[in-house]
């Protein structure tokens, strides 16, 4: 049930590179949730490593997936051919990409469509079927039957009031549910679109007032899409001025048009392409994104949404230090990524080995969130009761988890509530609480947040500036040197530890 890219700090993207806890070549059949990379990213990794089965899924999300996945193997080959370029990694071996774009286009081949409300068998004794979501287009969450006991697996669950999709449904009566908790710990105003757009004019019109650039992070399923609809509205209604409107993402633009083949199927397009309004421009050649360097007051939508790759990074490097310039954030960030750096109010961030001085309006919406918050998650888990067996909580950070699984106890929604850590196993049994088989690796849990290169990174962009603050030249020196020191005695500390440590290994067995 879905094999998604581990997202967030350096140090957590690094499990992307560690071994399955299988052997991919013995997995039977996947069945996919949706097309968002942090569900479907490490599909094109098990199919390299022998996995020949069907991928079951509704129709939109293998639509979507021929561009998703295609997008995700040329980032990581891209990735990988721009580190072995860097100076710094001159002595160093060559990395290799996780996975390649042919790779990618093998696991799309891979899917096997079906509509939602109907049963199949991916594999003998496996029935399955897939319920809407509601979060993005496609997305469903999956109900199994195995050997007598009866599982849902949430996916990700949209909101009340979503723009394309109705309300997330599925039955209940469940021998175990499995819930997604992104936003456990957040409620959000209970807004229509209409409130939303009004919310989006303001931004907007503030924004071009100031006379710079309008960057919006987002990611290029759902959320661009959303935007555009929005704006176009907008824009019909003449509530705002019809400037430009980049939306700079080979990626997205694919992703529309998929939206534009399932007009009929989605609320709010009336069937209609509103995508073809005249304000917009989808930018695809490189050489046309780089000239968007030069303009000013118009709206650049560019991926990734967390800024972690992608063009908008380019588009933060020339509009992050303007006075004029807006940056608004429209979508979640994880800890660890460059968007949640900047939206928590960094002063200082590095981008490509570069100090950039933030002095943009860093501005943040988020009713265009595709999760529902806590109530909807509540809701969502009260409609799915009983629960005869165990109720898991995941796909979130740990605040949001805990909070969630508080509330989920306080309204009994299951007598076992489980929260499981990275590499446990669980038997699951009708009618009885999950029996955990496999214990979780301590060292896993250490990757999970924040890494040391994020603190390394606001340290770095402030190191400079600090020491120039000291007036004297000789205490300037002073301090450099102190901090040397400081890095010399944990290179001692570690030598001593490996010299214990191999003594231990080499004492006798027995004595006498």
């Amino acid at each position: 049930m879905d094999c998604g890219l581990f997202q967030g700090s350096r140090t957590l993207e690094t499990l992307n590179r560690s071994a399955f806890a299988f052997d991919a070549r013995h997995v039977d059949a996947v069945i996919l949730t949706h097309a968002h990379i942090d569900h479907s990213g490490l599909l094109p990794r098990l199919v390299a490593e022998g996995f020949t089965g069907d991928i079951w899924c509704t129709e939109p999300t293998a639509a979507l997936l021929e561009f998703m996945l295609a997008d995700a193997g040329r980032i990581q080959e891209g990735d990988a051919a721009r580190r072995n370029r860097r100076k710094d990694r001159a002595d160093l071996p060559d990395i290799e990409p996780i996975y390649t774009e042919q790779n990618a286009m093998t696991a799309w081949r891979q899917t096997r469509p079906i509509p939602l409300e109907e049963w199949f068998e991916p594999v003998p004794g496996f029935k399955a079927r897939l319920w809407n979501a509601g979060h993005i287009l496609g997305s469903a969450s999956v109900e199994l039957q195995v050997d007598g006991t009866h599982i849902l697996c949430s996916g990700d669950i949209g909101p009340e009031h979503k723009a394309f999709h109705p309300d997330p449904e599925s039955p209940a009566d469940f021998d175990h549910v499995i819930c997604e908790s992104t936003y456990g710990d957040r409620k959000r105003e209970d807004l229509t679109i209409v409130d939303r757009r009004a919310l989006l004019e303001k931004e907007i019109t503030q924004a071009l007032a100031r006379g710079g650039n309008l960057i919006i992070p987002v990611f290029a399923l759902e959320r661009t899409q959303e935007l555009l609809l929005d704006m176009a509205a907008l824009i019909d209604a003449k509530r705002i001025r019809s400037v430009p409107i980049f939306v700079d993402s080979p990626l997205a633009n694919r992703a529309t048009s998929v939206f534009a083949k399932f007009a009929d199927t989605l609320e709010d397009m009336n069937g209609e392409n509103i995508f073809r309004n005249t304000a917009f421009h989808f930018v695809d050649a490189t050489a046309e994104s780089i000239r968007l360097n030069s303009v000013s007051g118009a709206i650049i939508l560019a991926a990734s949404g967390m800024c972690e790759a992608g063009r908008i990074r380019h588009h933060l490097k020339h509009n992050l230090f303007k006075r004029e310039a807006t940056i608004l954030f429209v979508g979640f960030q994880a800890e660890g990524t460059l968007g949640r750096v900047i939206l928590e109010g960094a002063e200082r961030v590095r981008i490509w080995g570069e100090d950039i001085v933030v002095r943009a309006q860093i501005r943040h919406i988020e009713t265009y969130s595709a999760h529902a918050d806590q109530d909807g998650l509540l809701a969502w888990m009260e409609a799915r009761r009983p629960v005869g067996g165990s109720l898991f909580l995941g796909h979130g950070e740990a605040s949001s988890i805990e909070t969630l699984r508080q509330f989920a106890q306080t309204r009994q929604i299951a007598s076992s509530i489980l929260v499981p850590e990275i590499g446990e196993a669980y038997h699951l049994a009708p009618a009885k609480p999950a029996a955990r088989t496999r214990t979780a690796d301590p060292r896993l849990q250490d990757v999970i947040g924040p890494d040391w290169q994020n603190s390394y990174a606001d340290f770095a962009t402030k190191l400079k500036r600090e020491l120039a603050q000291i007036n004297d030249t000789r205490a300037r020196e002073h301090a450099v040197a102190d901090m040397r020191a400081v890095l010399e005695s944990y290179k001692h500390a570690r030598a001593e530890q490996s010299v214990r440590r191999h003594s231990r290994e080499n004492l006798p067995s027995a004595i006498g």
